[in-house]
């Protein structure tokens, strides 16, 4: 697929980015989504356990929580049109009338930054795999704790992302890949901050 950013200045991304955001069909719904989502970790029980007097989850699982709540949520909202991603081509959220709508979601406990697998910095290899260029959700949140039982979401991002958006780790062992600081700036939009 051909880059909406090929032939363009870094300084002409941001207009870019805005234009691809004012094309999507959820841009003025993400916040809510993401944020009701975010509740209903904390309104859930595991067993008779409840997560934030009970049980604290480490970041990795409320980012998996997340992820996941984000996408059923969408799902049940407007099931004639996105699902939950199950198949490996498919985005975090499907979108089942055009797939170049379908969304990636990632969420850190980094108070600003948000990671990726490793993979996320190199082109998808075929059309068996999930395309790595797109529209993105990123959330950042606080880490939950006696002393922060409740935490909360802290900045919503939304915008459009490529594999050379991402710098993977040089190390041989190194599993992941942090965002290029123009991305940051150019490439993805504050929706929410609290």
């Amino acid at each position: 697929m051909e880059s909406p950013y090929q032939n363009l200045s870094e300084k002409e991304w941001l207009d870019k980015t805005k234009d691809l955001i004012d094309k999507h069909p959820l841009k003025n719904e993400i916040k809510d989504i993401v944020l009701k989502s975010w509740d209903d970790i904390f309104n859930s029980k595991i067993g008779p356990f409840t997560i934030g007097e009970d049980i604290f989850p480490s970041p990795q699982i409320l980012s998996f929580f997340l992820h996941e709540l984000v996408a059923h949520n969408l799902s049940l909202r407007y099931p004639d049109r996105y699902k939950v991603g199950e198949l490996k081509n498919e985005k975090d959220v499907h979108d089942k009338k055009d797939p170049s709508m379908g969304i990636e979601i990632k969420a850190s406990s980094n108070p600003k930054h948000i990671f990726a697998n490793r993979s996320y910095a190199q082109p998808s290899s075929n059309s068996e795999t999930k395309e790595k260029n797109g529209y993105y959700i990123t959330i950042n949140f606080e880490k939950i704790s006696k002393m922060n039982p409740h935490p909360k979401i802290t900045l919503i991002r939304f915008g459009y992302l490529e594999h050379e958006d991402w710098i993977a780790q040089k190390s041989a062992t190194g599993q992941q890949a942090r965002l290029r600081p123009e991305a940051y700036s150019s490439k993805l939009i504050e929706i929410y901050k609290s």
